[in-house]
């Protein structure tokens, strides 16, 4: 008997073939949507990624570039001007984008004007405020002498990164805000108080306490300001405008360094640590009325 293949068998095979493709098929059709189903969220998730890059992109832009604001009340002319019985003279404050007021100087008046570019980081303007801190302070207590004070930042690099010189005025500038009759008292205290270049400086907290210290009269404000660098913009602007110049009623052009000490607007090229001599300027300038034309500063002579 000859065995074969029936047809039954054949049809079989057939369908079991149709059956594998329709199968592998189905496969790779199921494969493919995978396939698009990954990509497709693959895609959105890279899209969400962005977004939410381009959010926090724009939250630390709002976040950290705040809209201009004015300077600190009570330093009008960029400085703070103290007179007798070491009061401030009370301004209003910078609005962002103007100009300085000066205080001028009444030449009709016997009063000396001494105007100080101090940074609180310098040891030069430390070492002038040792020497002459004391009589200073007489001229202003006795009404022979007004001192109007501009603090200054410079010297940030010699902060290990603290940006010590801006924070100490702006802590200076704090306190002319909320507490201005108490500057002075806080001005000696930076200087009492002055830690050595290339360190960190004072903290914050440091800051704060000195001016406690001081007796501001509205702690937490000044805390406050302290804490949030609120007058930080303005030490920069100030700085800027020193350095562009012009001083006006000085024959001063321009702050080239710190300190810079300009009495009855003629500037003080003396030993900064030489009480004698300082005086003996101030004496001298005291009967040298500046004007326009003036070049030449007077030069110290030796007190008796």
């Amino acid at each position: 008997m000859t065995h074969g293949i029936s047809g039954s068998d054949r049809q079989s095979k057939n369908e079991r073939r149709e059956a594998a493709r329709e199968k592998a098929k189905a496969l790779r059709d199921s494969q493919r949507k995978k396939d698009r189903l990954s990509k497709v969220v693959l895609q959105g998730s890279v899209i969400l990624v962005a977004v939410a890059i381009v959010a926090v992109v724009a939250f630390a832009i709002v976040t950290t570039i705040k809209p201009a604001s004015p300077g600190p009340r009570n330093m009008l002319s960029d400085g703070i001007l103290i007179g007798q019985g070491l009061t401030a003279t009370p301004t209003a404050a910078l609005q962002p984008g103007a100009e300085p007021v000066p205080n001028l100087r009444n030449d009709e008046d016997d009063v000396i004007r001494i105007q100080m570019y101090v940074d609180y980081f310098c040891p030069i303007c430390g070492q002038f405020e040792k020497a002459n801190g004391d009589q200073l302070t007489t001229w202003l207590e006795s009404g022979a002498a007004n001192v109007e004070i501009f603090p200054m930042a410079i010297l940030d690099r010699a902060s290990q990164g603290t940006k010590y010189a801006t924070r100490a005025a702006n802590a200076a500038a704090c306190v002319a805000d909320s507490s201005p009759d108490q500057y002075y008292g806080f001005h000696n205290s930076l200087f009492a108080n002055q830690p050595e270049e290339n360190t960190d400086g004072l903290s914050d907290s440091e800051l704060i306490a000195l001016t406690e210290e001081a007796g501001v009269t509205n702690p937490r404000a000044v805390a406050n300001c302290i804490d949030d660098q609120k007058f930080k913009n303005w030490v920069a602007d100030a700085r800027t405008r020193a350095q562009n110049g012009p001083i006006v009623d000085s024959n001063v052009d321009k702050i080239a360094g710190t300190p810079t000490v300009i009495v009855n607007g003629l500037k003080y090229t003396g030993a900064l640590n030489d009480a004698k001599a300082f005086s003996a300027f101030v004496i001298q300038a005291e009967n040298t009325n500046f004007n326009e034309s003036s070049t030449a500063t007077p030069t110290p002579t030796p007190a008796p």
